[in-house]
């Protein structure tokens, strides 16, 4: 996979791991909105999951691609703690779901910034300059 695409990749999982985080906490106070206008599916589990699925399938694709070249494996143990977390986001009741899912989606999101530096930097290492031959 190209850097570019890496890249789009990372960032990508950044923004579905993010609206998945407010979407989930949000959810609560506009459910009642939703249920009026018709969009109550929206607070659906299955959505939700399938939310939090293409999430994860985001970043497997972009930190294996990137930890085939900078090395960092650890990144996709942070992807799916995060992922983890973020799937038990209810076991703490009504309160606890906002941290849960703030936790969670932290992790998944300092995974793909990792990644992205990580990746960076090696854009832009300086090239190692072959010995002049005399």
């Amino acid at each position: 996979m190209s850097a570019t695409a890496s890249k789009n990749l990372d960032k990508a999982g950044i923004w579905v791991t993010t609206l998945c985080a407010i979407h989930c906490l949000l959810l609560p106070v506009i459910l009642p909105l939703l249920a009026m206008a018709g969009l109550a599916f929206i607070g659906e589990d299955l959505l939700e999951n399938a939310i939090l699925g293409l999430s994860v399938v985001i970043g497997l694709l972009s930190l294996i691609s990137g930890a085939r070249k900078h090395g960092q494996w650890h990144l996709l143990s942070l992807l799916l703690l995060g992922a983890f977390i973020y799937s038990q986001r209810d076991i703490l009741g009504h309160w606890g779901e906002p941290v849960i899912i703030l936790f969670g989606a932290g992790l998944i999101i300092y995974a793909h910034v990792s990644n992205l530096r990580l990746s960076r930097k090696l854009n832009f290492a300086p090239v190692a300059e072959e010995p002049v031959q005399g």
